[in-house]
Protein backbone atom coordinates (compact mmCIF):
# COMPACT_ATOMS: atom_id res chain seq x y z
CA UNK A 1 0.00 0.00 0.00
CA UNK A 2 2.70 2.51 0.99
CA UNK A 3 4.75 1.56 -2.06
CA UNK A 4 1.78 2.35 -4.28
CA UNK A 5 1.17 5.67 -2.54
CA UNK A 6 4.82 6.70 -2.95
CA UNK A 7 4.68 5.63 -6.58
CA UNK A 8 1.57 7.75 -7.24
CA UNK A 9 3.11 10.73 -5.42
CA UNK A 10 6.26 10.39 -7.49
CA UNK A 11 4.24 10.32 -10.69
CA UNK A 12 2.43 13.55 -9.73
CA UNK A 13 5.68 15.27 -8.72
CA UNK A 14 7.27 14.17 -11.97
CA UNK A 15 4.33 15.60 -13.92
CA UNK A 16 4.58 18.94 -12.09
CA UNK A 17 8.31 19.09 -12.86
CA UNK A 18 7.67 18.47 -16.56
CA UNK A 19 4.97 21.17 -16.61
CA UNK A 20 7.29 23.71 -14.99
CA UNK A 21 10.22 22.87 -17.28
CA UNK A 22 8.13 23.04 -20.46
CA UNK A 23 6.50 26.32 -19.36
CA UNK A 24 9.91 27.81 -18.53
CA UNK A 25 11.30 26.82 -21.93
CA UNK A 26 8.31 28.31 -23.74
CA UNK A 27 8.54 31.58 -21.80
CA UNK A 28 12.30 31.74 -22.39
CA UNK A 29 11.86 31.22 -26.14
CA UNK A 30 9.23 33.95 -26.33
CA UNK A 31 11.31 36.42 -24.34
CA UNK A 32 14.54 35.61 -26.19
CA UNK A 33 12.88 36.18 -29.56
CA UNK A 34 11.69 39.63 -28.49
CA UNK A 35 15.11 40.58 -27.16
CA UNK A 36 17.03 39.44 -30.25
CA UNK A 37 15.76 39.30 -33.82
CA UNK A 38 12.33 40.83 -33.06
CA UNK A 39 13.79 43.78 -31.17
CA UNK A 40 11.97 46.93 -32.25
CA UNK A 41 9.29 45.03 -34.21
CA UNK A 42 6.90 44.40 -31.32
CA UNK A 43 4.27 47.03 -30.47
CA UNK A 44 5.22 49.00 -27.37
CA UNK A 45 2.35 49.82 -25.02
CA UNK A 46 2.12 50.78 -21.38
CA UNK A 47 2.13 48.06 -18.75
CA UNK A 48 -1.50 48.82 -17.90
CA UNK A 49 -2.67 48.45 -21.50
CA UNK A 50 -0.53 45.33 -21.96
CA UNK A 51 -2.18 43.69 -18.93
CA UNK A 52 -5.63 44.84 -20.10
CA UNK A 53 -5.24 43.33 -23.56
CA UNK A 54 -3.75 40.09 -22.23
CA UNK A 55 -6.54 39.79 -19.67
CA UNK A 56 -9.24 40.55 -22.23
CA UNK A 57 -7.99 38.04 -24.79
CA UNK A 58 -7.18 35.49 -22.09
CA UNK A 59 -10.75 35.70 -20.76
CA UNK A 60 -12.20 35.28 -24.25
CA UNK A 61 -9.90 32.34 -24.93
CA UNK A 62 -10.86 30.73 -21.62
CA UNK A 63 -14.55 30.93 -22.52
CA UNK A 64 -13.92 29.51 -26.00
CA UNK A 65 -11.96 26.65 -24.44
CA UNK A 66 -15.17 25.54 -22.72
CA UNK A 67 -16.92 25.17 -26.09
CA UNK A 68 -15.44 21.87 -27.23
CA UNK A 69 -16.42 20.17 -30.48
CA UNK A 70 -16.02 16.38 -30.82
CA UNK A 71 -14.46 14.99 -33.99
CA UNK A 72 -15.42 11.73 -35.66
CA UNK A 73 -11.86 10.44 -36.12
CA UNK A 74 -10.68 10.63 -32.49
CA UNK A 75 -11.83 9.20 -29.11
CA UNK A 76 -14.24 11.26 -27.04
CA UNK A 77 -11.54 12.75 -24.79
CA UNK A 78 -10.06 14.54 -27.82
CA UNK A 79 -12.05 17.58 -28.91
CA UNK A 80 -11.35 20.70 -30.91
CA UNK A 81 -11.90 24.26 -29.67
CA UNK A 82 -11.19 27.75 -30.97
CA UNK A 83 -9.42 29.07 -27.88
CA UNK A 84 -6.18 29.65 -29.78
CA UNK A 85 -7.84 32.31 -31.94
CA UNK A 86 -7.74 35.10 -29.29
CA UNK A 87 -4.26 33.93 -28.29
CA UNK A 88 -3.09 34.21 -31.90
CA UNK A 89 -4.64 37.63 -32.45
CA UNK A 90 -3.34 39.00 -29.15
CA UNK A 91 0.12 37.60 -29.89
CA UNK A 92 0.20 39.09 -33.38
CA UNK A 93 -0.64 42.45 -31.90
CA UNK A 94 1.60 42.45 -28.79
CA UNK A 95 4.24 39.80 -29.55
CA UNK A 96 5.34 36.33 -28.38
CA UNK A 97 5.49 37.08 -24.64
CA UNK A 98 1.92 38.36 -24.70
CA UNK A 99 0.85 35.22 -26.56
CA UNK A 100 2.27 32.98 -23.82
CA UNK A 101 0.65 35.09 -21.08
CA UNK A 102 -2.74 34.96 -22.84
CA UNK A 103 -2.38 31.20 -23.23
CA UNK A 104 -1.62 30.85 -19.52
CA UNK A 105 -4.53 33.10 -18.49
CA UNK A 106 -6.80 30.99 -20.69
CA UNK A 107 -5.80 27.75 -18.96
CA UNK A 108 -6.08 29.22 -15.46
CA UNK A 109 -9.52 30.66 -16.18
CA UNK A 110 -10.73 27.37 -17.62
CA UNK A 111 -9.54 25.55 -14.49
CA UNK A 112 -11.38 28.05 -12.30
CA UNK A 113 -14.61 27.79 -14.30
CA UNK A 114 -14.65 24.07 -15.02
CA UNK A 115 -11.80 22.36 -13.21
CA UNK A 116 -10.06 19.44 -14.87
CA UNK A 117 -11.45 16.18 -16.20
CA UNK A 118 -8.09 14.83 -17.36
CA UNK A 119 -5.95 14.96 -14.20
CA UNK A 120 -4.54 18.27 -15.57
CA UNK A 121 -2.83 16.44 -18.45
CA UNK A 122 -5.31 17.76 -21.01
CA UNK A 123 -4.92 21.30 -19.70
CA UNK A 124 -1.14 21.07 -19.88
CA UNK A 125 -1.41 19.60 -23.37
CA UNK A 126 -3.64 22.48 -24.47
CA UNK A 127 -1.09 24.99 -23.18
CA UNK A 128 2.03 23.34 -24.61
CA UNK A 129 0.55 22.31 -27.96
CA UNK A 130 -1.29 25.62 -28.27
CA UNK A 131 1.98 27.50 -27.80
CA UNK A 132 3.58 25.33 -30.48
CA UNK A 133 1.01 26.75 -32.91
CA UNK A 134 0.97 30.35 -31.75
CA UNK A 135 4.64 31.08 -31.00
CA UNK A 136 6.08 30.15 -34.44
CA UNK A 137 3.27 32.04 -36.18
CA UNK A 138 3.67 35.16 -34.04
CA UNK A 139 7.47 35.16 -34.26
CA UNK A 140 7.48 34.79 -38.06
CA UNK A 141 4.82 37.49 -38.43
CA UNK A 142 6.78 39.97 -36.33
CA UNK A 143 9.92 39.64 -38.44
CA UNK A 144 8.08 41.71 -41.06
CA UNK A 145 4.47 42.51 -40.34
CA UNK A 146 2.48 42.03 -43.55
CA UNK A 147 -0.16 39.63 -44.86
CA UNK A 148 2.35 37.38 -46.64
CA UNK A 149 4.46 36.97 -43.52
CA UNK A 150 1.30 36.33 -41.51
CA UNK A 151 0.36 33.53 -43.91
CA UNK A 152 3.85 32.04 -43.75
CA UNK A 153 3.77 32.23 -39.97
CA UNK A 154 0.37 30.55 -39.73
CA UNK A 155 1.43 27.73 -42.06
CA UNK A 156 4.64 27.31 -40.06
CA UNK A 157 2.76 27.25 -36.77
CA UNK A 158 0.25 24.71 -38.07
CA UNK A 159 3.01 22.37 -39.24
CA UNK A 160 4.99 22.76 -36.01
CA UNK A 161 1.90 22.06 -33.90
CA UNK A 162 0.96 19.03 -35.98
CA UNK A 163 4.41 17.47 -35.64
CA UNK A 164 5.08 18.53 -32.06
CA UNK A 165 1.59 17.66 -30.83
CA UNK A 166 1.76 14.21 -32.42
CA UNK A 167 5.20 13.39 -31.02
CA UNK A 168 4.54 14.90 -27.58
CA UNK A 169 1.31 12.92 -27.23
CA UNK A 170 3.05 9.67 -28.13
CA UNK A 171 6.13 10.27 -26.02
CA UNK A 172 4.66 11.86 -22.90
CA UNK A 173 1.05 13.06 -22.79
CA UNK A 174 -0.79 9.79 -23.44
CA UNK A 175 1.40 7.75 -21.05
CA UNK A 176 1.03 10.49 -18.40
CA UNK A 177 -2.74 10.57 -18.85
CA UNK A 178 -2.84 6.78 -18.55
CA UNK A 179 -0.90 6.84 -15.26
CA UNK A 180 -2.43 9.89 -13.61
CA UNK A 181 -6.02 9.20 -14.65
CA UNK A 182 -5.75 5.50 -13.97
CA UNK A 183 -6.72 4.19 -17.41
CA UNK A 184 -4.51 1.43 -18.84
CA UNK A 185 -2.84 2.34 -22.11
CA UNK A 186 -4.47 -0.68 -23.77
CA UNK A 187 -7.88 0.77 -22.88
CA UNK A 188 -6.95 4.09 -24.49
CA UNK A 189 -5.82 2.31 -27.63
CA UNK A 190 -9.09 0.37 -27.71
CA UNK A 191 -11.00 3.65 -27.58
CA UNK A 192 -9.06 4.70 -30.66
CA UNK A 193 -9.71 1.39 -32.37
CA UNK A 194 -13.45 1.85 -31.78
CA UNK A 195 -13.45 4.96 -34.00
CA UNK A 196 -10.78 3.80 -36.47
CA UNK A 197 -9.88 0.11 -36.98
CA UNK A 198 -6.44 1.13 -38.27
CA UNK A 199 -5.49 2.20 -34.73
CA UNK A 200 -3.82 -0.69 -32.93
CA UNK A 201 -0.96 0.89 -30.94
CA UNK A 202 0.20 4.29 -29.70
CA UNK A 203 1.94 5.10 -33.00
CA UNK A 204 -1.15 4.55 -35.12
CA UNK A 205 -3.22 6.28 -32.43
CA UNK A 206 -1.33 9.56 -32.76
CA UNK A 207 -1.00 9.28 -36.54
CA UNK A 208 -4.70 8.77 -37.21
CA UNK A 209 -6.22 10.76 -34.32
CA UNK A 210 -3.85 13.33 -32.80
CA UNK A 211 -2.10 14.44 -35.98
CA UNK A 212 -5.30 15.12 -37.97
CA UNK A 213 -6.86 16.86 -34.96
CA UNK A 214 -3.94 19.29 -34.62
CA UNK A 215 -3.79 19.85 -38.37
CA UNK A 216 -7.52 20.62 -38.52
CA UNK A 217 -7.30 23.00 -35.58
CA UNK A 218 -4.30 24.79 -37.07
CA UNK A 219 -6.03 25.27 -40.42
CA UNK A 220 -9.25 26.56 -38.84
CA UNK A 221 -7.42 28.98 -36.51
CA UNK A 222 -5.26 30.20 -39.39
CA UNK A 223 -8.22 30.93 -41.65
CA UNK A 224 -10.11 32.76 -38.91
CA UNK A 225 -7.02 34.77 -37.98
CA UNK A 226 -6.53 35.91 -41.58
CA UNK A 227 -10.18 36.93 -41.77
CA UNK A 228 -10.37 38.75 -38.43
CA UNK A 229 -6.95 40.11 -37.44
CA UNK A 230 -6.93 43.34 -39.44
CA UNK A 231 -10.37 44.36 -38.20
CA UNK A 232 -9.55 43.59 -34.58
CA UNK A 233 -6.12 45.24 -34.79
CA UNK A 234 -7.78 48.50 -35.88
CA UNK A 235 -9.93 48.38 -32.75
CA UNK A 236 -6.85 47.67 -30.62
CA UNK A 237 -4.95 50.57 -32.21
CA UNK A 238 -7.83 52.86 -31.33
CA UNK A 239 -7.91 51.57 -27.77
CA UNK A 240 -4.17 52.05 -27.37
CA UNK A 241 -4.37 55.69 -28.51
CA UNK A 242 -6.92 56.65 -25.84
Amino acid sequence: MFTRLFSQAGEHVGFVVVVLVVAAVIIALAKASELTFLKGNVNKVSATKFITVCGMFGALAGILMLLEIPVFFAPSFYKIDLSELPVMIGGMYLGPVAAVIIELVKILLKLVLKGTTTAFVGDFANFAVGCSLVLPAVIVYHTRKNRTRALVGLVTGTLVMTVFGTLFNAWYLLPAFSKLYGIPMDALIEMGTAVNPRIHDITTFVIFSVGPLNLLKGVVISILTLLLYKRISRFLHGMMER
